[in-house]
């Protein structure tokens, strides 16, 4: 059976444009259109669509408005459309916040070398976050876990998510112990290794990932963290802000030539790829052109892969929720050094591709739900 869409944006042109990428795709099919986030909020609870494509900026109803009202009745998977200026950044952040899955550009020429590529991205994208419907639910009322009082955006943990509803697919591959899941309330423990960075590489549905884990860690974080989100580069120094004002650490893009803090969390530039340079205890920034042979810009394989070179096995890594495989080669290089590689489990991902690609090539030694990620991070480095 097809995935079922709803389009929703004011543009007669846009609707048309989207409607006819997606119907181009057999598994995919567009069932109705919206012209406001108010008729969208209607026709969600009315025709309960698989997955949403949604405006930001529209008349009556705003999309970030439509998306937390969706997200409250009628959980759904919402991929949004933003413009690719610091506002519709910060926009497409709030909506993200607000219970959206997943994001693209407008202009889809903007992250695709051609028609064709976009096409694709499109019904990629559209196809993977389908995959969520089941096991989105509404959201049970409770206090939230993470505040700010310099945003007002919904809360991630207030908002409609995936759960882990089922068995772990994959559980029994050739991969290491893997660490039990948050249902069993298993207590961690320390391996007794010694670290001095800390590496985490995400895509799709990453902004919501790194916000609870960064969230949670202590302003005396005992060593650098480096991020490599994919993002476009209109969007990273919004996020870093954002994650900067909600964090105990601090967060911040990073810029070429910085020395590492410990305590302090770097966000690759879009665009760009972020290296580090030095020996420990004395490591800068190396920020570097994107490439244009590069998939990914930045990618987590040349930041993995250069921690690898400088940190050798005192590097504890991380692969989050995401599409691809990015990361696993970054991650072997730093599996081969000694260093820890954990990756988060199936069914707290949005889209389980980086993780699994980590988890299936027996990379990783621990998958981890994302609700204790932090958790396990701080009891590895004994600071609980």
């Amino acid at each position: 059976m097809a995935v079922k869409v709803l389009v929703v944006d004011d543009s007669s042109f846009f609707r048309r444009r989207v409607s006819e990428i997606i119907n181009g795709d057999p598994r995919l099919e567009v069932i109705d259109c919206a012209v406001n986030g108010k008729e969208a909020v209607e026709k969600a609870a009315k025709l309960k669509p698989d997955v949403i494509t949604m405006d930001i900026e529209m008349p009556v109803m705003d999309g970030i408005t439509a998306v937390r009202e969706i997200m409250r009745t009628n959980p759904t998977p919402i991929l949004m459309f933003s413009s690719l200026t610091h506002d519709g950044a910060k926009a497409t952040l709030d909506a993200l916040d607000a219970g959206a899955l997943d994001f693209l550009p407008k202009k889809f020429e903007d992250i695709a070398r051609n028609r064709d590529e976009a096409v694709g991205l499109l019904q990629q994208r559209v196809s993977e976050i389908a995959r969520k419907r089941p096991f989105m639910r509404r959201p049970a009322v409770t206090s939230t876990t993470v505040t700010s009082s310099t945003s007002t955006a919904t809360s991630p943990s207030s908002v409609a998510r995936p759960t882990s509803a089922r068995p772990l697919a994959g559980s029994t591959s050739n991969t290491a112990p893997v660490a039990r899941s948050a249902s069993t309330g298993g207590r961690f423990k320390a391996t007794g290794k010694r670290y001095q960075l800390t590496a985490i590489g995400t895509s799709t549905g990453g902004p919501v990932a790194l916000q609870k884990v960064l969230s949670a860690l202590p302003a005396n974080f005992p060593m650098p963290i480096l991020l490599i989100q994919h993002m476009p580069s209109t969007f990273t120094a919004a996020f870093a802000q954002r994650l900067n004002g909600l964090c105990k650490i601090s967060v911040k893009e990073a810029q070429d030539g910085e020395p590492l803090k410990a305590g302090t969390a770097y966000l690759a530039p879009g665009g760009m790829q972020m290296m580090i340079d030095g020996r420990p205890g004395s490591t800068r920034v190396k920020i570097i052109d994107g490439g244009d042979r590069m998939n990914y810009k930045p990618c987590v394989d040349v930041t993995f892969g250069s921690a690898a070179n400088v940190y050798g096995d005192k590097v504890l890594s991380m692969v989050l929720t995401g599409m691809g495989a990015d990361g696993r080669d970054g991650a072997r290089m730093l599996k081969q050094q000694g260093s820890t590689v954990w990756a988060q489990d199936e069914d707290s991902c949005v889209v389980y591709g980086m993780p699994q690609a980590v988890a299936k090539a027996g990379i990783s030694t621990e998958d981890l739900p994302l609700d204790r990620i932090a958790e396990r991070i701080l009891v590895e480095l004994n600071l609980v």
